[in-house]
């Protein structure tokens, strides 16, 4: 029974994360949109507006509530948490950690979804798209913790990290450049 639980939860991470990718890749183009000219400019937004309310409530929040369910499930059935307090348990309240932080993001996609869905556009699509790769670094960070386990280093683990962010801001303003 333990891996078929850890099994739904792996799916359903994976999908959440597709959700919370492809979501603000949404409001990047429902952003642009606002900048063309009529008749395109609503029929755009009314497309976009229907793909990012599917996504969001069909797919993105139903994921993150089921990534939820089954992480603690997974968590008591192979008696993780009672690794918590020992040293070769760090990795695991760093990922929880790590996982807090992800819930925090998804709220913020959260906030964005509501005033994308009022016509209200806070953020350019150059913001959108440096804040669309925050799911990358928590991607990284959570999936590293979660398959290397103590065997990482956590100075080399967090050096890692930070050169990871250098290189994908990097990237981004290089991409910036050249669409301009």
């Amino acid at each position: 029974m333990y891996f078929y639980i850890k099994a739904l939860h792996i799916i359903f991470i994976v999908t959440w994360f597709a959700g919370m990718f492809y979501i603000v890749r949404l409001f990047i183009y429902n952003t642009e949109a606002k900048e063309k000219t009529e008749p395109e400019r609503s029929i755009l937004q009314k497309q976009f507006s229907i793909m990012i309310k599917r996504l969001w409530l069909g797919i993105t929040w139903p994921s993150a509530i089921l990534t939820l369910i089954f992480g603690p499930l997974v968590m008591f059935l192979g008696n993780w948490q009672n690794t918590l307090t020992e040293p070769e348990g760090r990795w695991l309240l760093i990922k929880l950690l790590f996982v807090v932080g992800l819930y925090a993001y998804h709220f913020t996609l959260h906030s964005m979804y509501k005033q994308q869905m009022q016509g209200i556009f806070k953020y350019s699509s150059q913001k959108l798209r440096v804040w669309n790769e925050v799911a990358t670094i928590f991607l990284v960070a959570i999936v590293m913790l979660a398959a290397v386990k103590q065997s990482l280093s956590f100075v080399w683990g967090l050096t890692g990290l930070i050169a990871f962010v250098i290189i994908l801001m990097t990237a981004i303003k290089i991409y910036k450049r050249a669409r301009s």
